[in-house]
């Protein structure tokens, strides 16, 4: 599976796993049977009200939902619908950045050529060819999807400390999340594949920062990175620190 890089906001590049064809076709199945299941509830509702003027607002209703069910979720919930949220992907500019409007509107009017005209057709041809798995809306707007479970869990860091009688070097750790962790672990795995000190120096001076810490001089910014995951993870797992 390809990745995409992402600059964040610690202006550090780092590789998201682009969402696969499966997941975005269980993700769309699963906000289609929402309204199917939502149509025939209310189909059971308007059987049930001996009013046409009400039956046909509530027609109305469920058409306009439908048709803008895409566009004001991605919208509104940084670039998940609730079939991406279960299956854990959301949609990204390629640039890193979260999608403007302009983009998701995009994405939401080439909806007509991706599963309109060509019934899915389109989508799912484009989407097994390109690199970044695109649909044409996805081209078009300069956006894909991705994978947003992290692939780096914080019970799985491969510096937790062997023995009970470690003693942490920087205490300031606790105001870090589990979250942070995993980025700086992200960031040190990307090392190890791509050989790029830059992050490395990038997020070491981010920490020291945030942290207001000052590491020995004999402790470069790679000793340094490692320092923080282990002195994280052994206050995690002896003091069931929570964040």
């Amino acid at each position: 599976m390809g990745t995409v890089t992402i600059q964040t906001t610690q202006n550090i590049g780092i590789d998201y796993e682009v969402a696969g064809l499966g997941e975005r076709v269980v993700a769309t199945v699963i906000d289609y049977g929402i309204f199917i299941v939502s149509m025939i509830f209310g189909l059971f509702l308007m059987a049930a009200i001996d009013n046409r003027s009400t039956m046909v607002v509530l027609m109305i209703i469920w058409v306009i939902l439908y048709v803008f069910y895409d566009l004001a979720c991605e919208t509104l919930f940084n670039g998940q619908s609730l079939g991406k949220r279960v299956m854990k992907i959301r949609v990204i500019s390629l640039d890193g950045a979260r999608p403007s409007f302009s983009q998701y509107l995009m994405r939401w009017l080439f909806r007509i050529v991706d599963f309109g005209i060509s019934s899915g057709a389109v989508a799912l041809i484009c989407t097994a060819c390109t690199k970044n798995v695109q649909r044409v809306g996805d081209i078009v707007a300069g956006t894909t999807l991705i994978k947003t479970e992290p692939r780096t869990q914080i019970q799985n860091l491969v510096f937790t400390p062997a023995n009970d009688d470690y003693q942490p070097v920087f205490n300031e750790v606790v105001q870090l999340t589990d979250n942070d962790i995993a980025l700086v672990s992200e960031v040190l795995n990307n090392y190890y594949k791509t050989g790029n000190t830059v992050i490395v120096f990038n997020m070491a001076e981010r920490l020291k920062k945030l942290l207001n810490v000052q590491p020995p001089a004999t402790m470069d910014d790679m000793h340094f990175l490692q320092t923080i995951v282990r002195d994280y993870s052994h206050m995690v797992s002896a003091n069931d620190f929570t964040i």
